[in-house]
């Protein structure tokens, strides 16, 4: 299995089954709040694929999915097209809440995407996805990363560089909190600072921030960790201050990271992981505190690094020296909370 996308890196299952741990306290439960699911030429990921890695003997009680651009309609309004992503979703829910599938809540919250970039015509598309999904529609993402290396870029997603400050983007985004919707920020670390901003100017929505803020380490920012590090850290600690936005802490093994994971000859051990993760993973949740951050897989763009299983012991070791109240609200207690889960 391989990705097509070379902004990501390939999945080489022979190359992962190389290493493999056994789960530190495996009962503890665990919200996996930010995985997805497509079919891709030459990478599929659906139900099956998620299953294999999450029975690998972790405690996955939950899971949200995230938008992906998985089985958009084919036809109609383009702006409507994402809807099919939420339909596709909500069946493999439905699947997965038959208990047919293992005890895991697969897919019990749904995150979609809308082009907030429409305005206000985009509460017609986001009340369309609360029927598709149902009971499990939680949010959307927009995806706003952005960079003036192309190379730097997800070919996939080509967002405006001052898009927070759009007055059509505002007035889309202004429709999240009426309905009871959550916003998924994915952006680059000097983008930190856009995102306090529309945090500021709308207080009653709820955001979360993916991947601790996307800290990058290639191209020109390849060798200068210590200073991005700096950098991302202060753009962080004015983000802390908006009490209305929380933090997925994970989507560390992507390329544009710049560890270099899916490079190596072996994958990474759980200790490797931790030694690389620790600062970002450490200040984050000193910034935010517990109770608004919460551990992220982002499977299976980060299984070009490293497993399923290995991730979650990082994590585990990455919170060692927390209260049992603090894990709990690491593992599962902030995801379930922001995404109005059933408490395992």
């Amino acid at each position: 299995m391989s990705s097509a996308n070379s902004h990501y890196a390939p999945v080489r299952e022979d190359w992962l089954a190389r290493h493999a741990e056994e789960p530190l306290d495996p009962g503890l439960p665990i919200v996996d709040p930010h995985h997805h699911l497509w079919d891709r030429p030459g990478w599929r990921y659906l139900l099956p694929e998620l299953l294999a890695d999450i029975n690998q003997g972790h405690n996955i009680v939950s899971t949200v999915f995230v938008q992906c651009r998985a089985m958009h309609r084919a036809h109609g309004p383009e702006a409507w097209k994402p809807v099919g992503e939420t339909e596709f979703v909500n069946g493999i829910a439905a699947m997965s809440a038959s208990g047919d599938y293992g005890p895991a809540r697969i897919c019990e919250g749904i995150v979609g995407h809308v082009n907030l970039m429409t305005g206000a015509e985009a509460r017609e598309v986001l009340q369309a996805h609360i029927r598709a999904g149902g009971d499990r529609f939680r949010g959307i993402r927009h995806i706003t990363s952005w960079d003036p290396d192309p190379e730097v870029m997800n070919p996939a997603y080509q967002p405006p560089r001052d898009i927070y400050f759009r007055e059509d983007f505002r007035a889309g985004f202004a429709q999240l909190a009426p309905l009871g919707l959550s916003f998924d920020a994915w952006l680059y670390h000097p983008q930190i600072p856009d995102l306090t901003a529309l945090a500021r100017a709308f207080p009653e929505t709820q955001i979360v921030l993916d991947h601790v803020g996307g800290p990058l380490g290639i191209r020109a920012y390849a060798g200068k960790r210590d200073a991005i590090f700096t950098e991302w850290r202060a753009a962080m600690a004015e983000l802390a201050t908006c009490p209305n936005v929380s933090v997925k802490v994970g989507g560390l093994g992507m390329r544009i990271n710049g560890f270099g994971f899916d490079e190596a000859p072996e994958p990474p051990t759980s200790d490797a992981l931790v030694a690389a993760w620790k600062p970002y993973v450490e200040a984050t949740i000193e910034l935010f505190g517990a109770g608004r951050c919460m551990f992220e897989s982002n499977f299976p763009v980060d299984k070009g690094s490293y497993g399923y299983g290995v991730f979650w012991n990082a994590c585990k070791k990455l919170a060692s020296g927390a209260s049992a109240e603090e894990r709990q609200a690491l593992f599962s207690g902030t995801a379930s909370r922001f995404y109005r889960l059933a408490l395992a």
